[in-house]
C-alpha cells in the first residue's frame, strides 16, 4: 500500500473500532464477534508498529501506553462538583418539592428527571475540540486527582466524541426499550407507567460536537464483574475489594495504567460542568445529547411532568434495586430545566434543584464479639460471627455466616474488630471486612478448632478444598441433627411437624440414632415430653407414615448424598429404579448417565460404599421405606437424538416436567439456558429472556403444538400424551 492508502486504512480501522466499542460498551448491543473485533485491532496494531508516524494519540491501541505514575497530581475543578441533599422517605421528597415550588412560584411549569444513583466513583472528564484531554476524581468537590492516563484505559470512556448518529438512532432506541422490557419480564417489576419517557422539550438535541465540555459521571463495576475480579484476586493471593465501589476506586487509582486496563471498569455519564460551542437547556436534553456524543447514559433514567409519577418511580425502584446489573443506593431527582436550576441556586454545598432519595441502608458497622462454629450434615464446619445487634434495612442482625477459615483470614477478621456488615439482596447478611482504622490493639486473631465441638473427633481438611470437616459421619450428633432436618424438609421427605427443634430433641433424647429410627417412633416415645399432646403426636406420626409413599427421588435427596440435588436424584431414580439399583451401579455406570459427572458419580459410590449407609438403606426398607419407579425405555425411533432443548414459559396443557420427559424419551436433552448449541426453544406464555436470546441467536422456537408434532404425538388427554409415530407401543406418561 502507498502511504496514502495506509493512512486511509488506519482511519477506517479506527472508525470501525470506535463504532464497535460504542455498540459494545455503551449500547450493550455488540455488532461483531470478539474474534472480528480482535482481527481489526490486531491489523491496526500491525500497521502502527510498522509506521509509527500513523499512530494517533486517540487511537484505540493507545488506551494503555503511559509509564506507571508515582503519584496523582491535584486538579482544581473549574466549577465545584457539588454534593446532594438527602431524603430518606416520601415526606422528605414532598418537603423538597414544596421548597422548590415556593422558590419558583406555585404556577411554575415543572418537569422532573429521575436517575438511579450508581454506587461508584464520581469523575469529571474534559474534552476539547471533541478529544479527551483530562480526567479527574471528584475529591472534596474543589480538588480532585488527575487520573487521565488511567481513564484512557476504560473502554466506555470515549477518546473522541462523535457527531450525533441519526441513522441508527431509532433502531438503538428500539433495542434499548426491548432490553428494558426483557429485564422487567425477568424481574417481575415494570417501570412506572408514563408517557414522558422520551425527550419532551421544545429544544432538539444538538447535532454538533462542543468545542469544550466537562462531562461528569460515575466510574463503577457491575456486580458480576466485581465478583469475578475478587475471585481472580483471591486466587492470585492478592487483596480483594470490600464492595464494587471500593473495587472501582482502587482499580482507577492504580499507579500502573496496565493494571487499571485489566479491571472491568465502566462509565455512566449524567451531568456537565462548563461547556462551550453548544446550547443545552435541560437535564433530559443533556442526557440525550451525551448519549448522542457516544457516552453511556443510564437507560433507566426517566422524565416526568407530574411529581406523583416521580414518587411512583422511586417506590418501584426501591423494590427493584437488585434487578440491576450494578449497585445503587437511591434515586436522584432533579428539576429538568437548567433555567429553573439556575434560579433555584445552591444552599451551602447542595443544589436546591436536586435531591437524593436514599434507599434503606444495607451497610452498617458493628462489633465482632465472638466466632462460633456449626457442624453441617456432611460434617462441614462453618464459622459464624456473633456481632452486636444492628438494624439493616429494617431487620435486626445478630449472627452472620463467615463460610470458612479462608474467608476469615483473607479479610483479616479479628475478635473485637469493628466490621462492615451488609445485607446482600436485602436478605442475606455478610461481613465485608474490618474497619482497621478503629483497631486499638486489643483485637485477637481467630483459629479454627482442632476437634469437632460436638463429638471431639479431630477435624480434617482435604487438599484443594476450603471446607474443614468432622469425619465422624453417621455418628457425630451434630451431623445427625442436621441430617434429620434435611431428611424431613420440604424438598426431601416433607414430614410436617418435624423440624429443627424436634430433630435436636429426638437426637438428644436418644430416640433417633439414624434416619431410619424416625419410622420406629410411636406414641409412647413422647411420654412425659413437654409440648407433645395426643393430637400433635398423632399428626406427626401420620406424617411420618405418609412419607413412606414419597417418590424415590425425594428419598435419594433426603439421604443427603454430597453433590446430589433434585436434578441428579431424578436422573438416578429414572435410570436405576430403586436404591438397590443405585447401590449396585458402578462408577462407570453412573458416569455413563447423561447429566451425572465424575464428581457426582464418585460421591454416590463413596456414600454407598460406607457400611453404615448400606445398613441405613436396609433398615429403611425393613420399615417400609422402599419406593421404586418403572425404568422407562427411550423410544426406539430416537427422533430427537443429539438435539438440545430449552423449555421456557407456561405451556397450555403440559407441565414442564411432562415436556421434559417427552423430549428425553425421544433421545433429546433438556438444558436450563440458551446457547449457540441449543437446537430448539420450546416457549409458552410469559417466556421471558430465554425466548429473546433464542431469537437473537436465530434458534428455532416451538410452541407446545410444534413440540408434539416434532415427536409425532397424536393427542393429549388429561395431561397424558400418546406417541403414535414411533415403532414402540403407544406410551402414556
Amino acid at each position: 500500500m502507498t502511504s496514502v492508502d495506509l493512512a486511509a486504512r488506519v482511519a477506517e480501522l479506527i472508525r470501525q473500532l470506535r463504532e464497535h466499542n460504542y455498540c459494545y460498551y455503551v449500547l450493550d448491543d455488540p455488532q461483531v464477534s470478539d474474534a472480528e473485533y480482535d482481527l481489526a485491532l490486531n491489523e491496526l496494531r500491525a500497521i502502527e508498529a510498522a509506521h509509527p508516524e500513523l499512530v494517533a494519540p486517540d487511537s484505540p491501541t493507545q488506551r494503555v501506553g503511559a509509564a506507571p505514575s508515582e503519584k496523582f497530581t491535584k486538579l482544581r475543578h473549574p466549577v465545584p462538583m457539588l454534593s446532594l441533599g438527602n431524603a430518606f422517605d416520601e415526606a422528605g421528597l414532598n418537603a423538597w418539592k414544596e421548597r422548590v415550588m415556593r422558590l419558583l412560584g406555585a404556577d411554575a411549569a415543572l418537569a422532573w428527571v429521575c436517575e438511579p444513583t450508581i454506587d461508584g466513583l464520581a469523575m469529571a472528564l474534559t474534552y476539547e475540540q471533541g478529544r479527551f484531554v483530562r480526567g479527574a476524581t471528584r475529591g472534596d468537590g474543589e480538588l480532585g486527582e488527575d487520573v487521565t492516563t488511567n481513564l484512557r484505559t476504560v473502554k466506555s470512556v470515549p477518546l473522541v466524541l462523535q457527531e450525533q448518529r441519526t441513522e441508527n438512532r431509532e433502531q438503538r432506541t428500539e433495542n434499548r426499550e426491548q432490553r428494558t422490557e426483557n429485564r422487567e419480564q425477568r424481574t417481575g417489576h415494570s417501570a412506572p407507567s408514563t408517557e414522558h419517557q422520551e425527550l419532551h422539550s421544545e429544544f432538539s438535541v444538538p447535532g454538533s460536537v462542543p468545542t469544550q465540555i466537562e462531562v461528569r459521571g460515575e466510574i463503577y463495576m457491575r456486580t458480576a464483574d466485581f465478583e469475578k475480579l475478587n475471585a481472580r484476586l483471591a486466587a492470585a493471593g492478592e487483596k480483594i475489594a470490600a464492595n464494587p465501589r471500593n473495587g472501582a476506586a482502587g482499580s482507577l487509582r492504580q499507579k500502573d495504567p496496565a493494571v487499571t486496563a485489566s479491571r472491568p471498569l465502566r462509565f455512566f455519564a449524567y451531568g456537565v460542568g462548563p461547556f462551550a460551542g453548544v446550547e443545552l437547556y435541560s437535564q433530559w436534553q443533556l442526557l440525550q445529547y451525551l448519549g448522542a456524543l457516544g457516552f453511556p447514559i443510564n437507560a433507566d433514567a426517566r422524565r416526568f411532568e407530574r411529581f406523583e409519577e416521580a414518587l411512583d418511580y422511586c417506590r418501584v425502584w426501591m423494590s427493584r434495586r437488585d434487578s440491576l446489573a450494578y449497585e445503587v443506593d437511591g434515586i436522584v431527582l432533579k428539576v429538568d430545566s437548567f433555567a429553573q436550576q439556575e434560579q433555584l441556586g445552591v444552599a451551602g454545598r447542595d443544589p436546591r434543584w436536586a435531591i437524593a432519595f436514599k434507599f434503606p441502608a444495607r451497610e452498617t458497622t458493628s462489633k465482632l464479639l465472638e466466632i462460633t462454629v456449626n457442624v453441617g450434615r456432611t460434617g462441614v464446619i462453618t464459622p459464624n460471627a456473633v456481632i452486636e445487634p444492628v438494624n439493616i434495612g429494617g431487620v435486626t442482625v445478630r449472627n452472620v455466616s463467615l463460610h470458612n477459615a479462608d474467608y476469615i483470614s483473607e479479610r483479616d477478621l479479628r475478635l473485637g474488630d469493628y466490621v462492615m456488615v451488609k445485607r446482600a439482596g436485602d436478605v442475606i447478611p455478610y461481613i465485608i471486612g474490618p474497619v482497621t482504622a478503629r483497631r486499638d490493639g486489643s483485637e485477637l486473631p481467630w483459629h479454627m478448632p482442632a476437634t469437632c465441638p460436638a463429638c471431639g473427633t479431630p477435624l480434617e481438611r482435604i487438599a484443594g478444598e476450603a471446607a474443614v470437616r468432622c469425619p465422624n459421619f453417621g455418628v457425630c450428633p451434630a451431623q445427625l441433627v442436621r441430617r434429620v432436618e434435611h431428611f424431613v424438609s420440604r424438598g426431601a421427605l416433607d414430614i410436617v411437624g418435624v423440624g429443627e427443634r424436634q430433630a435436636e430433641l429426638f437426637v438428644e433424647r436418644g430416640l433417633v440414632r439414624d434416619l431410619a429410627d424416625l419410622y420406629l417412633l410411636h406414641a409412647e416415645s413422647f411420654a412425659g415430653m413437654e409440648g407433645f399432646g395426643p393430637k400433635r403426636i398423632a399428626n406427626m406420626l401420620a406424617a411420618i407414615e405418609h412419607s413412606k409413599a414419597s417418590p424415590l427421588h425425594r428419598l435419594i435427596i433426603g439421604l443427603g448424598i454430597r453433590f446430589v440435588g433434585e436434578s441428579a436424584a431424578k436422573l438416578l431414580a429414572a435410570r436405576f429404579g430403586s436404591l438397590d439399583g443405585i447401590m449396585a451401579a458402578s462408577e462407570d455406570d453412573l458416569v455413563a448417565l447423561d447429566g451425572i459427572g465424575p464428581v457426582v458419580a464418585a460421591s454416590v459410590r463413596q456414600f454407598f460404599g460406607l457400611t453404615q449407609n448400606r445398613e441405613l438403606v436396609e433398615k429403611l426398607q425393613n420399615w417400609g421405606v422402599n419406593p421404586t419407579v418403572e425404568v422407562v425405555a427411550r423410544a426406539a425411533a430416537g427422533l430427537l437424538e443429539g438435539k438440545s432443548f430449552v423449555i421456557t414459559g407456561t405451556l397450555p396443557t403440559l407441565a414442564r416436567e411432562q415436556a421434559q420427559a417427552l423430549i428425553e424419551r425421544h433421545g433429546g436433552k433438556v438444558a436450563s439456558s440458551v446457547s449457540k448449541k441449543t437446537s430448539y426453544v420450546v416457549a409458552g406464555e410469559a417466556a421471558g429472556s430465554k425466548l429473546t436470546k433464542a431469537q437473537e441467536l436465530a434458534i428455532p422456537v416451538l410452541d407446545e403444538a410444534g413440540l408434539l408434532a416434532l415427536v409425532g404425538v397424536g393427542e393429549i388427554d388429561n395431561g397424558a400424551f400418546k406417541i403414535q409415530n414411533s415403532d414402540d407401543e403407544p406410551t402414556t406418561n
